[in-house]
């Protein structure tokens, strides 16, 4: 290996120092309690998704909702791939057709 001579072989390699990443703009908002009445099985697969995403129930549900008010789904293949075995799990046979339709004893 050839040996640089000089100044140079003294000054140290310098990279461009990148720029951080921008930081997201505070998006404040104010939260209320509710009293949500929920079918017992999707309750519990909505659990389970949020416990894996590591998200509270509340901002998986924000999140759910936000994607929906933009006609997209808030979930990607794996995910929704998961929710299919946690509907097994907890024996969830309902879809979308049942939406409007369970009643109550």
């Amino acid at each position: 290996m050839k040996r640089a001579s000089g100044a140079a072989a003294s000054k140290p390699s310098r990279k461009k120092a990148e720029a951080p990443a921008p930081t997201p703009p505070d998006l404040t908002v104010e939260r209320v309690q509710t009293g949500l009445r929920i079918e017992k099985r999707i309750l519990k697969v909505l659990k389970a998704v949020a416990e894996y995403h590591d998200l509270s129930l509340g901002d998986l549900l924000e999140g759910i909702v936000l994607h929906a008010f933009e006609g997209k789904c808030a979930f990607g293949p794996q995910s929704l791939q998961r929710i299919q075995t946690l509907k097994r799990v907890y024996d969830l046979d309902l879809d979308a057709t049942a939406s409007h339709q369970l009643v109550e004893p």
